[in-house]
């Protein structure tokens, strides 16, 4: 529905929305059935003051799931859209006290991280697709492209959970307007600005938290200002430092590489020219620092993201809703020796002593511009909301081994991939249709050759609304057909080498291999209701059922020298061990995912109740019909969710529940129960304490996508959080 120079009130349930021509949106929840008397020639004090005249009932904060997303480019919340969306707001990230940017995400349906023991950079699997691309991580416009290659953790990104405004997620390959490669998902950071630490009237503000956490003997200091120099310009900065010893897991032993130590900051204006527009330019920093190999290696990864996004919108002008993003980040990642280390020659196999102090660099700079636009009209009775645009992101990698040369397992090179995209969404009165169109290209160049590739992948949704009745009306029922298109990463295209621990064998690369097309089919439910016990509650559930099938799913294979592969010749051991196998990528006929999803939050002046499941299973079938269980497949989840307000909301307290069922690829991890508990306490306007204890029962147990055959990382025991926050402003 476009507005366009018009002032209106809409009586929408028992929520008056008071819409201006100036832009302004201001929301009154009314109790049931309350007329409210105004017309649309009425001027903005007249509105106000009807609006002001009803009696108002309070939307609580839990109801997240009503606020616009980040990822959403037709000014949607999670609840309206007809895909698999989830919000995280600044209520619930509080709540969380996360130490790590695994924290933010917890209980988020068809979510997964992976970090190691290496708490501090992440990789995020969504429905069992992760690494090399198949999830697009977004701050602040910026994507990230950092990898490292080798049995842990393949793409990483580093981001401190106290810079975090919100997070959106978007699961699946419906994200055609989001970039190119996300055929698991999108996830969507998005850091604090002055505009969310300001309050009203405030010019200026400043908060100080410290945070103590029991296992690690972890101390987190963080630090936050803004400033307001008139109605055009404000800034804020904000810096972390946090130092992490090695946690215990649930049997009480310690975690060797668990430890860190990170100081973290940004730094961000916000210039509004005018009216209708606002530029926003920032800076991300972090300097990151662990052990690895049982203290053999010292790692420390310094990063920093610069961001530009512009955005211009007319009321008077419907077509124009534009926006702008350009970004550039560069990170370092140095992994020293501590020790002098035997290894064998990555081209020769023959034994070498590698010394204290050499390193393996790896260096990534990516570039980034995303432009889109939406344009909204009506035609008749049908209204269109039409967003096209496109994107181009370049990443140059540069690795280097103290053998000389490039590192095997992550081998120089550029990669460059674009998009271009048009997507109409149709309404009219109970029927939606979303129907898209993506192109992609790519190219990998480097010195040893150069691969490229190009696709059309479409997208189609049709949503329904077709009841009336009180209890019904805020059901819609959609289904999905959406396909996506990942281009080879460099890694998988090109290693090459020997392999330089324990035993040789030899890399192989792989330019002929083909991209990956995801092809999903999912059917989903959004349902909202505003006084179903009381006239001050609210209830919000999404559900979805999808299949994902990726034609061409790119894996890692053993060949035996036996196969007969002219690729693949046998090294006699005169100097050092070996095994008659080769490693290469490879294609499989498909990979094929299919679960269940839903998310439901329930919320009301005395507290609020949550629930989130998510069901997956998946397996890789290779072009002669073997099938195998995919090893990228997480716990299937349900969290439970349970809080309660006192003392006028001043006093908060609650625990989750999480029940983890092991996935069938998984040789060593187990199901288990997870039982956390949160409180927090706004003792006076400037002082506010929280808590949190993590894994109350001291579980022992272990994130499958942390595990192997070889390797299994135990997660930490019970952990105790405690913080303290001061906020001053005038």
């Amino acid at each position: 529905m476009g507005l366009v120079g018009r002032d209106m009130a809409v009586l929408l349930g028992s929520v008056a929305l008071v819409v201006f021509s100036g832009g302004a949106v201001r929301a009154q929840v009314l109790e049931p059935d309350t007329p409210l008397l105004v017309d649309q020639t009425s001027d903005e004090a007249t509105v106000e003051a009807a609006a002001a005249s009803q009696p108002a009932r309070q939307i609580k904060g839990a109801t997240a799931l009503d606020q616009i997303t980040v990822v959403s480019r037709t000014d949607e919340t999670a609840i309206e859209t007809m895909a698999s969306v989830s919000h995280v707001d600044q209520e619930q990230l509080e709540r969380r006290m996360a130490t790590t940017s695994q924290g933010l995400l917890f209980g988020v349906p068809g979510v997964a991280m992976q970090s190691d023991a290496n708490r501090s950079a992440s990789s995020v699997n969504i429905r069992g697709l992760q690494d090399f691309g198949r999830v697009a991580v977004i701050i602040d416009g910026a994507r990230q492209d950092f990898q490292r290659s080798g049995h842990g953790t393949q793409s990483m990104f580093w981001l401190d959970p106290e810079l975090v405004q919100q997070v959106d997620v978007i699961r699946g390959p419906v994200a055609n307007t989001y970039g190119s490669g996300a055929i698991g998902g999108v996830v969507v950071f998005e850091t604090k600005d002055a505009e969310d630490f300001l309050r009203p009237g405030e010019t200026w503000a400043a908060s100080s938290t410290g945070q103590y956490e029991s296992n690690g003997d972890g101390w987190t200091t963080s630090a936050t200002g803004a400033y307001r120099f008139n109605d055009a310009v404000d800034v804020l900065g904000n810096f972390v430092w946090r130092d992490y010893q090695d946690y215990t897991d649930g049997n009480g032993d310690d975690v060797a590489g668990s430890g860190f130590d990170v100081l973290s900051g940004l730094l961000k204006a916000t210039i509004r020219p005018t009216d209708t527009s606002d530029l926003k330019l920032g800076w991300i920093g972090s300097s990151d620092s662990w052990t690895e190999g049982g203290d053999t290696y010292s790692l420390d990864a310094d990063q920093n993201i610069f961001t530009g996004r512009y955005h211009v919108t007319d009321e008077d002008e419907s077509w124009l809703d534009l926006h702008v993003n350009g970004s550039f980040g560069r990170t370092g990642l140095d992994q020293t020796y501590l020790t002098d280390v035997a290894r064998f020659d990555s081209q020769t196999g023959l034994p070498i002593v590698v010394p204290a102090g050499a390193q393996t660099t790896y260096d990534v700079d990516t570039f980034g511009l995303d432009i889109w636009n939406t344009s909204r009209f009506d035609t008749a009775s049908v209204s269109h909301e039409l967003t096209y645009g496109g994107d181009w992101v370049a990443d140059d990698v540069v690795t280097a081994s103290p053998e000389g040369g490039m590192d095997i397992y992550t081998p120089s090179g550029k990669r460059r991939v674009a998009g271009a995209y048009i997507q109409e969404k149709l309404t009219w009165e109970w029927l939606e249709v979303v129907g898209a169109l993506r192109y992609d290209s790519y190219k990998l160049d480097s010195d040893v050759g150069e691969t490229s590739g190009d696709r059309l992948s479409p997208r189609i949704t049709v949503g329904v609304s077709p009841f009336e009745q009180i209890g019904l009306s805020g059901l819609q029922v959609y289904g999905t057909y959406a396909e996506g298109y990942r281009s080879p990463s460099l890694s998988e295209t090109l290693i090459s080498g020997l392999h330089p621990n324990g035993v040789v064998f030899p890399f192989l690369p792989n330019p002929n291999l083909r991209p990956e097309t995801a092809k999903t089919w999912e059917a989903g439910l959004n349902y909202q209701a505003d006084g179903i016990i009381a006239g001050d509650d609210s209830l919000r559930l999404k559900a979805a059922y999808y299949t994902n099938d990726i034609d061409d799913y790119i894996g890692g294979t053993e060949i035996s020298i036996f196969e007969g592969n002219p690729d693949c010749p046998f090294f006699p051991p005169p100097y050092y061990p070996t095994i008659p196998t080769c490693f290469q990528y490879q294609n499989f006929a498909n990979a094929r995912i299919n679960g269940f999803e839903l998310e439901g939050l329930y919320d009301a002046a005395w507290g609020f109740a949550g629930l989130t499941l998510s069901v997956i299973d998946g397996h890789t079938v290779s072009y002669d019909g073997e099938v195998e269980d995919l090893t990228t497949i997480p716990s299937s989840q349900v969290t439970g969710q349970l809080g309660f307000r006192f003392m006028e909301d001043r006093l908060i307290v609650g625990g989750e529940v999480q029940y983890n069922g092991a996935p069938a690829g998984s040789t060593v991890a187990k199901d288990y129960t997870l039982v956390n508990l949160f409180a927090s306490y706004q003792a006076t306007d400037v002082l506010k304490f929280n808590f949190r204890a993590d894994n109350l029962f001291d579980v022992d147990y272990t994130n499958p996508l942390n595990a192997s055959t070889t390797t299994v990382i135990y997660e930490p025991g019970l952990s105790v959080k405690l913080a303290a926050s001061m906020r001053f402003g005038g």
